[in-house]
């Protein structure tokens, strides 16, 4: 799929329930969309599990890169997102955290102990977008 197709599906905001799952909603609540600085509260449930972020944009320059940072009482990270032409048709998507902060005895030997769990739960995002976006670019009967 074209870099800007794939950039298109990924950027748009009304798309996330599709691939980010357990996604209950997505709010922007301060600045504008799109624009570095902007705020959005992000609300995911996972079994009886809510879980409440807050995402602030940083760096908006797709498909070369998008990066926010995603604050929850728990930990912060940083998420990087590059989209690179491979092809006329063909498109790699990259991502990049970094955890920066744990707050907490369990999240902190989580991560020591466990890291492999965050991997494993952003590949499977990342996985999900991927066949998200190919299914859209499927012609509809």
């Amino acid at each position: 799929m074209p870099v800007n197709k794939v950039v298109e599906i990924f950027d748009n905001t009304d798309n996330l329930p599709h691939w980010q799952k357990g996604l209950e909603s997505y709010n922007l609540v301060s600045g504008t969309k799109g624009i570095p600085g902007a705020k959005a509260s992000i609300v995911i449930k996972q079994g009886r599990m809510v879980i409440e972020l807050t995402e602030t944009l940083l760096v908006n320059n797709l498909p070369a890169v998008s990066s926010a940072l995603y604050e929850h009482k728990h930990m912060v990270n940083t998420m990087t997102n590059r989209f690179i032409a491979t092809s006329e048709n063909s498109t790699r998507y990259e991502t990049e955290i970094n955890y920066t902060k744990f707050i907490g005895f369990v999240p902190s030997m989580m991560a020591l102990l466990m890291p492999g769990v965050f991997k494993k739960q952003v590949q499977t995002t990342i996985d999900r977008f991927k066949a998200f976006a190919e299914k859209s670019q499927q012609p509809t009967m």
